[in-house]
């Protein structure tokens, strides 16, 4: 009996993920499934010079995100962004060009956090949990208007091609989300395509 359930044993894929076992990986040549390398060391946690720079450049390259928000019962609401983040004296900011709508007020003005998710054709995927702050004077309003008007593409773009901002930055549809990190996550899409990479996390 015992010789028989030893025969019949075989290994077990990770949920979700496809792979083929002994003799057959070996014929097919076919990588093992990624059974610890998908993820961090657990506990592990990256400083925020070597994940800023990564998210960044990730961040810009895909372009769009995806916020999220929660209103005053706790319900998620999200919507595409265009943020762009500047990584200066050991600070990561995002800066969001955004009109300022009763929904994005309200839900600020409850709960001042949001998420906010990259992802790519490739599968790179990038993440910022953040402190959110709606910011409407005028010097912080020309300062992102600038920002975006001189940033390098693809990121940058000239605000006033957008018909409600044709005014400039004073105009009142025209208003600013300030993001300010406290975890950031950084998952290369060549972890599932080849197996190469790694996977960065951070929490302040």
């Amino acid at each position: 009996m015992a010789a028989a359930a030893s025969e019949a044993h075989v290994e077990q894929p990770v949920p979700g993920m496809t792979c083929t076992t002994g003799a057959a990986r070996q014929q097919r040549d076919e990588r093992p499934c990624l059974r610890g390398s998908l993820r961090s060391r657990p506990g592990h946690m990256d400083d925020l010079a070597t994940i800023a720079p990564a998210f960044v450049d990730m961040a810009h390259r895909t372009v769009w995100a995806t916020m999220a928000t929660v209103d005053a019962s706790g319900r998620p609401r999200s919507r595409i962004v265009h943020p762009c983040w500047e990584w200066h004296g050991g600070e990561l900011t995002g800066w969001v060009a955004t009109g300022p709508t009763p929904a994005k007020r309200d839900h600020l003005a409850g709960h001042p956090h949001a998420s906010v998710t990259y992802w790519a054709p490739t599968h790179d995927t990038c993440t910022a949990e953040c402190e959110a702050a709606w910011l409407v004077d005028g010097d912080t309003r020309c300062r992102i208007w600038d920002l975006f008007t001189h940033a390098p593409a693809p990121v940058g773009y000239n605000p006033a091609t957008i018909p409600l901002w044709s005014d400039g930055p004073y105009s009142p549809s025209f208003a600013v989300i300030r993001l300010r990190p406290w975890h950031l996550r950084v998952f290369p899409g060549s972890m599932l395509l080849a197996e190469k990479g790694r996977i960065l996390a951070w929490r302040a």
